[in-house]
């Protein structure tokens, strides 16, 4: 179906959003709150539905849901005063006041919509001859998230608060995922510890080439910035795009030798079913939350790996220094990063920024490590990501 209010046009099988004829990017939750509004015009949606609907049900914190609220008025150009478009009535729930049109849509599109949350898994070999699980999702410009030590496609598929992030990514670009060599999905025998960047590298140029991709742009989140930095330093020729969030030049020891307690609540605890140190691991990097998507990153770590593996790329990435290959880095480059993270302080991005020629910095107002859904910065995160990847 397609909605018409006020100036904006809703399309539940694109799943796309626009005001005054241009695109606006929502988070899924978002764009799931107002189609539920749009579908639901005539009467008040309770807070109850809204929790089944959005969130599956799930126990959600109140400003989540407020945060969600307020997203969703500024995607349709309305406010928490004006309430022109979403109204809050007082302890009933929300209602969409403004008039809404529907016009019916193919059974193609209701089918597309439909396939989008199914992930299709395709296998690569690496020149090492290791088999490379990937997947590959929308059209647009091609981009590939360079992955962490840490990896598996389909329990991070599964998490919402990556949903959150991988969805507007695959409206937009032609989004490709991996496990390397030795995690996840991919082949295991023969890998041990932490692989070398360069065989990182590797991995990366095998899931293109399976996947037709001459050029791409990378992206990468807290340590997978160290792979994405050699991979961009190592492949200018195909590299054409690097953004990096959370990223950093040298790792914690490496800048400041001594003890790192995060490696320790690795190692007192890294188990699945009693995640108590994961979640602390967790809590350190994502202090201002949402506690719900903490939790659900202890799990899926704990799930992804063991504990050998979890401490071999954390001594990894705790000894890397990057700082040679920057200069090396020819492509555009954005670095995002929060103003208050305590994982790897902002004058390590400032480092990245200043030692790849014509990168720039977006500063984030969050404690975080990088922003999470729910989050006071998410919007502005996802928004200035998404521009930056478009073309």
């Amino acid at each position: 179906m397609e909605y018409r209010f006020d100036d904006c046009a809703l399309d539940d099988a694109r799943r796309t959003l626009t005001r005054s004829g241009e695109p606006v990017a929502v988070e899924p939750q978002v764009f799931d709150l107002i189609l539920l509004l749009a579908d639901n015009a005539e009467r008040v949606v309770t807070r109850d539905e809204i929790i089944e609907v959005v969130w599956g049900g799930r126990i959600v914190s109140e400003s989540a849901i407020s945060a969600r609220i307020a997203a969703a008025r500024k995607a349709v150009g309305d406010d928490g005063k004006r309430q022109a478009v979403i109204r809050t009535v007082a302890r009933r729930g929300l209602q969409m006041v403004a008039t809404v049109q529907v016009n019916g849509s193919s059974n193609e599109n209701a089918v597309s919509s439909r396939q989008s949350d199914v992930q299709r898994i395709r296998f690569t070999r690496n020149p090492d001859g290791h088999s490379i699980a990937y997947a590959s999702y929308g059209s647009g410009p091609a981009l590939i998230e360079v992955e962490s030590g840490i990896s598996h496609l389909e329990l991070s598929w599964a998490i919402p608060c990556e949903r959150n992030f991988f969805d507007p990514l695959i409206a937009q670009n032609n989004f490709v995922r991996y496990d390397p060599a030795g995690q996840g999905l991919s082949s295991k025998d023969g890998v041990d510890g932490a692989r070398d960047f360069i065989k990182a590298g590797e991995d990366v140029i095998a899931v293109a080439d399976a996947a037709g991709l001459k050029k791409f742009a990378l992206m990468s989140r807290s340590g997978a910035c160290l792979r994405a930095i050699q991979i961009a330093a190592q492949y200018p020729d195909r590299v054409t795009k690097l953004a990096i969030v959370g990223g950093y030049v040298t790792g914690r020891t490496a800048r400041a030798p001594g003890p790192d307690p995060m490696r320790q609540l690795i190692a007192s605890g890294w188990d699945a079913n009693a995640i108590g140190f994961a979640a602390g691991l967790m809590t350190s990097y994502f202090p201002d939350g949402p506690a719900e998507h903490v939790m659900d990153y202890a799990r899926y770590f704990t799930r992804a790996s063991g504990q050998s593996r979890a401490l071999a790329e954390r001594d990894q990435i705790n000894a890397a220094n990057v700082e040679e290959l920057l200069p090396l880095v020819s492509c555009p480059t954005l670095v995002l990063h929060g103003r208050m993270d305590a994982i790897h302080p902002l004058s390590e991005a400032q480092k990245l920024v200043a030692g790849i020629r014509g990168a720039e910095l977006v500063v984030l107002e969050t404690a975080n490590h990088f922003p999470l859904p729910g989050g006071p910065v998410w919007e502005t995160y996802m928004e200035t990501l998404l521009a930056f990847l478009a073309d």
